[in-house]
């Protein structure tokens, strides 16, 4: 029998008691579901959690359908790989009630936390210890955690938390606080007002933080009075944009009252306003686990509309500075955001939430909860972070995991860490900041920047003068505390300057970065990690390209590499991916691939070898299948469709070929998919979450089927998209403030775009503050910076508002593109128990289950399960891996 899998083996393994709290990785694996108990291994340089789990001695092994990116089973040395082949055939991915989770907690932290990378991506720090666990959880990840805790598999028996950081060592300097404050002034439009290059309209965020940073420098500032005026006159426009008689914008509002309070103004009579009553009036009684969720709130105690964790601490900082008394739970609701190393998050966690902090919003909140009073404990922790996470030379990085000094980030730990009598730090801080200042007296968002940002100059300047939010007056200026100013979750440092503000993304710029020679190799497709082909990313790329139309040869190349048998240098084919024509034919699979021909005007009747229409009508399910046989959810769910994106892109492809009876069953089991919110779930079965990036594909399928029932359904759902949005435009997703959601959102909201027109406008604007400087996009607003090629194949897309249902693009007029000469070589695959050697092409051998022994089925990496989906701990993926594996499926291996 010859199964055609790839085990890793491990090297040998660093002893274990090399371990320390602050040397080398931890990394623990519980085998007690197969009667064993909980290993641990050691690795002293750890690179990745994928090679921290082999340097420490374990072996894994992929799926068939997947390769060795997705981790099927993990031994110890030479030992049993668990689960068996009896327990699990690993051909497919396991079901999302029994595969290995990933876990993870930093020094210090008491919890364990649901990876929000894969192995592959994730970057182990010393004194990090990991975990992986048998069994299943739920996509927010918030059960399934393993039975021990992360001090009880730490190096040397766990329990201690290693020192906060030693006394920085920087030389002195100063920040050249006049110059950046002229630099501010330059940058003034009329004298009045920031407004970004290229655009018209002024960008009010940026310019309270101007009137902070000329308070800050110069309190008989000519120009701040009219910057003064200029807020107070547009009040409306910045932090009443739904209506005078409205929840404002709590950001906004905040930042407002804390330019009349630095001013001397009355902020209960700015604008037209009392901004001050304007929060304490909408404050949230409850979240939507309430049932009867308030908009714009995501837990009790927030600023409605706040969004996020520097918007929650600065209305906090405006209410106090006003005076007022602010309600106990506007300041219980900072401290759910700590996470248990003291960090404090920038998103608007629930408690029990993915917490991740990072050391800019730490000090904002750390200065908000010190103004409050009573936070003792949370401040502590906070500060204990802080020095933590502070360099050799002062400088402090933007977020965890990275190794890059972050101007604002170290200008709000200093302010914090001097409110906090921590001078020495304060001032390294400080002289860090002094040694990254420009000539031109700003300072760039990062270490080594060229280009000056007002965003990071601001919260620089406030630092420099000693300065901060909860001090700062131009009556008496304080040279004692520090600033609270947070940089904006709008645009982050890796926002392209150049970009005009209010429009979308540069979709040139993103069509350069997907079909680059580092990215789409030899033309034709993407890899997944691991050398193979990524069929169903491939075919992402190429809905991107279809949908710009700005680079119709390289959309050619790709399509002629699917339809004409390609194979990648493993020798596997698009059907090998799709299953068509095996017992294991994936449905979601052939609808995507399917739906790709459609939209260029392929026959998807004889594509890549074989008829996809026939083969998704064979998919159809009668009924659910019974265990162990799991390829049937219910009637009218196709053969292996582990999503909502699966069932939708398959009912797109067949009602796009005029099968719409053949569709029936299908479309009437995703209409009762829908909950009465008119959001639709991630997986399929149903877990009872609600999910955006699932909605809009559900919507999209449902406005191609029409019909009086499909068009209500699609209107609820577009409804329910456009109340999830964030203030900056963003929509929450499994990564977060996620760019893949935002969007698809885009594309479902744009079902009726003159309805959600100020919806989608805020959301293209948010994406095109996540594209770098290569064209590329970040994954989402929080968490690791640089470009990711699946979130960049859904933003290119998304952002044009094409329906995959509606998506067409002529080929006519594009050239053959070259076509290299394949590998001669075939990679050498082989089994724990097989020495023979595989073909590079996955067998079906189950003969036990009476099968023939015949039917190739390649693996591609990460696809049946999505982009951060159905690849549950795709190893090169993200964090819900597991869960949101089977979760989304269109735009980056949903399915």
């Amino acid at each position: 029998m010859c199964v055609t899998l790839v085990t890793v083996t491990p090297a040998a393994a660093d002893p274990l008691d090399d371990c320390t709290a602050t040397e080398g990785a931890v990394v623990a694996v519980d085998f007690g579901p197969f009667g064993g108990g909980v290993e641990r291994g050691c690795d002293m340089t750890p690179t990745t959690g994928y090679e921290l789990l082999h340097e420490a001695g374990f072996t894994t092994e992929g799926t068939q359908h997947d390769g060795p990116a997705f981790i099927c089973r993990i031994g110890l040395g030479s030992g049993t790989q668990y689960p068996t082949t009896d327990q699990e055939s690993c051909v497919l991915t396991p079901p999302a009630t029994a595969y290995w989770s990933y876990w993870i907690a930093s020094p210090g932290q008491t919890k364990w936390t649901y990876s929000q990378y894969g192995a592959m991506d994730r970057k182990p720090k010393d004194g990090d210890v990991d975990a992986w666990v048998f069994g299943g959880t739920d996509i927010g990840g918030t059960t399934g955690r393993p039975a021990f805790t992360p001090d009880e598999v730490r190096a040397g028996g766990g329990g201690e938390t290693p020192d906060p950081g030693g006394t920085p060592t920087a030389a002195p300097g100063e920040i050249d606080v006049a110059g950046a404050a002229d630099w501010v002034d330059g940058l003034l439009k009329d004298g009045e007002r920031v407004v970004d290059d290229g655009a018209d309209a002024p960008n009010y965020l940026l310019t309270t933080e101007a009137a902070y940073a000329l308070a800050a420098a110069d309190p008989e500032s000519a120009s701040l009075g009219k910057v003064t005026a200029f807020l107070a006159a547009h009040a409306d426009d910045y932090a009443y944009a739904a209506g005078k008689d409205q929840a404002p914008d709590a950001t906004a509002a905040a930042r407002l009252a804390l330019v009349a309070e630095v001013t001397e103004g009355d902020p209960h009579h700015f604008g037209g306003h009392d901004l001050i009553a304007d929060l304490m009036d909408n404050v949230c009684t409850a979240g939507p686990e309430s049932g009867t969720p308030e908009p714009g709130c995501t837990a009790k105690g927030d600023f409605r509309n706040a969004g996020y964790g520097d918007g929650q601490a600065l209305a906090l900082l405006a209410v106090l500075r006003s005076g007022t008394v602010p309600p106990a739970g506007t300041v219980e609701r900072l401290t759910q955001l700590q996470c248990d190393d003291g960090g404090v998050t920038s998103i608007l966690i629930r408690p029990g939430e993915y917490c991740d902090g990072d050391p800019a919003t730490t000090g904002l909140v750390a200065l908000a909860l010190h103004e409050a009073g009573g936070q003792d404990t949370a401040v502590a922790k906070a500060r204990t972070y802080l020095k933590k996470a502070q360099r050799a030379d002062g400088a402090f990085p933007g977020y965890t995991g990275s190794t890059t000094g972050s101007i604002y980030a170290t200008a709000y730990a200093a302010q914090a860490l001097r409110m906090l009598d921590d001078t020495t730090q304060a001032d390294a801080a400080v002289a860090w900041l002094s040694r990254e200042q420009l000539d031109s007296g700003g300072f760039g968002f990062e270490e080594a920047a060229t280009d000056p940002a007002l965003y990071a100059t601001g919260p620089a300047v406030l630092a420099g003068a000693d300065t901060d939010l909860t001090h700062l007056t131009t009556k008496t200026p304080d040279p004692t505390d520090p600033p609270t100013t947070q940089p904006p979750t709008t645009e982050p440092p890796t926002t392209d300057p150049t970009h005009p503000a209010g429009e979308g993304p540069d979709l040139k710029k993103g069509v350069a970065y997907l079909t680059s020679a580092a990215n789409l190799k030899q033309g034709q497709y993407y890899g997944d990690g691991t050398g193979r082909a990524d069929f169903g990313l491939t075919i992402d790329g190429a809905y991107a390209l279809a949908a710009t139309g700005l680079n119709n040869n390289k959309l050619r190349g790709i399509v002629d590499f699917l339809d004409k048998g390609g194979k990648d240098a493993s020798s596997r084919t698009l059907q090998d991916w799709t299953g068509a024509g095996t017992k294991y034919a994936l449905g979601g699979s052939i609808g995507k691939a399917a739906l790709l021909a459609e939209a260029v005007g392929r026959d998807p009747r004889s594509f890549g070898g074989k008829n996809l229409i026939t083969a998704l009508d064979e998919a159809v399910c009668k009924g659910p299948s019974k265990a162990p046989d799991r390829s049937c959810a219910a009637k009218g769910a196709y053969t292996y469709a582990p999503s909502v994106f699966s069932q939708s892109l398959a009912v797109m492809a067949q009602v796009r070929a005029d099968e719409k009876a053949a569709a029936r069953e299908p479309i009437a089991y995703l209409e009762g998919l829908q909950h009465k919110s008119g959001a639709w779930p991630s997986l399929i079965p149903a877990t009872g979450d609600s999910d955006v990036d699932s909605t809009a594909i559900a919507a999209m399928a449902l406005d191609l089927v029409g019909g009086e029932k499909a068009d209500k359904a699609v209107d609820k759902a577009l409804t329910w998209i456009a109340g999830k949005q964030l203030t900056d435009g963003g929509f929450p997703g499994a990564a977060g403030n996620s760019v893949n959601s935002a969007a698809l959102a885009v594309q479902g909201l744009s079902l009726d775009a003159k309805q959600y027109a100020v919806q989608i406008a805020k959301a293209r604007k948010f994406l095109a503050g996540q594209q770098n400087t290569d064209g590329g996009f970040n994954v989402a607003e929080e968490g690791q910076r640089g470009s990711d090629l699946r979130a960049s194949t859904q933003a290119v897309g998304g952002a044009t508002g094409i329906s995959f249902g509606t998506l067409e693009r002529s080929l006519t007029g594009t050239t053959p593109q070259p076509t290299p000469s394949p590998s001669s070589s075939t990679p050498l695959i082989v089994t724990p128990d097989d020495s023979t050697g595989g073909t590079g092409g996955i067998i079906d051998t189950d003969t036990d289950a009476g099968g023939s022994g015949g039917g190739a089925l390649a693996s591609t990496g990460v696809q049946i399960g999505a982009l951060l989906g159905f690849a549950v701990l795709l190893v090169g993926a993200g964090w819900r891996v597991v869960v949101v594996t089977r979760r989304r499926a269109a735009t980056g291996d949903r399915i």
